[in-house]
């Protein structure tokens, strides 16, 4: 299987992040924030 080399972007994971932390959304959507956010550079 080959390795996905893309990566999040800090835009993109911050709004992920924000996603995850709010009570108000679905599970769907939790779902995507938290791959999008697996796919984000580790690290600063």
């Amino acid at each position: 299987m080959a390795k996905n080399s893309k990566q999040t972007s800090a835009k993109v994971a911050k709004q992920a992040s924000s996603i995850l932390r709010d009570g108000r959304t679905s599970a769907k959507s939790k779902s995507v924030a938290a791959s999008a956010l697996a796919q984000a550079k580790k690290g600063k």
